[in-house]
């Protein structure tokens, strides 16, 4: 596919051009051992370093964030794109642009997420992430409001069934960050937001069809929802006997790690199903000390901790930084699951990276790592019965 680029220089908006390479903080260690017999970690000082500031701070003795500091954090994320440029020390030539991206798709970045960027650098891989840009509204051919063909696979309002043996359950609208890539900015949530007769409906589906063995919880966000109401939604699909796994797909303990709170852990540690928790984290930057924290503490609630991430122009696109991504990823008790070829959404032209680019930095990496660092180079093809493979 081809992507159409504009690369001129106004004042509304400067020029893209960025280093071939950008700054990798260097490998964070993880905490020390847990001294507990209940298996929580001991109390003990936030660790920081220069580069990774420590996020919000951690208020009980048992190491356990304090309940509704998540909801106090998410309440607070920046939604105005003014402010955004502002936080970041952004050269105000960029703020129209971000202004007419914001238009289009709302701005939200946590503080605990905003303080691992760079001040003063627009080409900071975690806030291109989230930066709006004028660009995200020039149509581009063969850009789409649903590349992955998910209408055609919603059986009811938020259930999505589209691969034998798994469906995916929209359990929130909401993210905590709102990611421009996103293959979902244009997803109808309002049409997705099942009541609770509804969500009675969905599971009677999930128990006549004896060949589903998983259920995906997704969004938005699925952690944007309270605990009270996944916690009833997780008791249900535990008394369908056929079901064996429930996976979460989420980046809110990245991006808010103190969402890994007491209450969390209670529902997900009273569930009989194997729990995966699928994370999405592109950059190595993204993990400091709070995010590895908060890794340990659903590893000792049983969950297996996997990442996926999306191959991004001026984010990833790099063998040095893949490389980093997952030896960072291990080092917080991560393994790298899936790297994402880029869905074609509109809005999100300018991070297309060519699949014969993604090849040639998948082919390097093998190169460098060992297999199980490796994650699987995939394209979601729209009607095929699983992820295709780029090999």
């Amino acid at each position: 596919m081809t992507t159409v680029k504009t690369e001129t220089t106004t004042p509304e908006q400067p020029s893209r051009e960025r280093p071939a390479t950008a700054r990798i903080i260097p490998s964070v260690p993880a905490t020390g051992p847990i001294e507990h017999a209940d298996g929580v970690p001991a109390t003990g000082p936030i660790e920081r370093t220069n580069s990774v500031p420590a996020t919000s701070p951690i208020e009980h003795a048992d190491g356990v964030p304090a309940p509704g500091a998540w909801q106090r954090q998410l309440a607070g994320a920046i939604r105005d794109p003014r402010a955004l440029c502002q936080r970041l020390e952004l050269d105000p030539r960029w703020w129209p642009g971000a202004e007419r991206g914001h238009e289009l798709f709302e701005v939200r970045v946590p503080e605990a997420f905003a303080a691992r960027m760079r001040p003063g650098d627009p080409f900071d891989p975690l806030l291109r992430q989230v930066l709006p840009l004028a660009d995200e509204g020039a149509p581009t051919p063969g850009y789409v409001s649903d590349p992955l063909g998910e209408a055609d696979h919603t059986q009811r309002p938020g259930l999505i069934h589209k691969y034998r043996g798994r469906v995916l359950l929209i359990t929130s609208p909401a993210c905590a960050v709102n990611c421009r890539y996103c293959f979902r900015r244009h997803f109808p949530y309002a049409d997705n937001a099942p009541s609770r007769p509804q969500w009675d409906a969905t599971l009677d589906y999930l128990r006549d069809d004896t060949s589903i063995r998983e259920a995906i919880l997704s969004g938005g966000d699925p952690l944007a929802a309270s605990d009270r109401q996944l916690g009833w939604l997780v008791s249900r699909l535990d008394a369908i006997p056929h079901l064996t796994r429930l996976r979460l797909h989420t980046r809110l303990p990245v991006v808010i790690p103190d969402r890994v709170d007491g209450a969390l852990l209670k529902w997900l540690s009273a569930s009989r199903l194997k729990k995966v928790v699928v994370l999405h984290i592109n950059h190595p930057n993204e993990i400091d000390q709070a995010v590895i924290r908060a890794c340990q503490r659903l590893s000792r609630a049983g969950v297996t901790l996997l990442n996926q991430s999306v191959i991004l122009a001026g984010v990833n696109d790099s063998v040095d930084t893949l490389e980093a991504l997952s030896e960072r990823l291990f080092e917080a008790g991560i393994l790298p699951y899936y790297l994402h070829a880029f869905d074609p959404v509109a809005g999100a032209a300018h991070f297309d990276v060519s699949d014969a680019r993604a090849r040639a930095l998948l082919d390097e990496l093998r190169t460098r790592l060992p297999g199980f660092l490796v994650p699987t180079l995939a394209r979601e093809v729209p009607g095929e019965a699983s992820k295709t493979p780029l090999l």
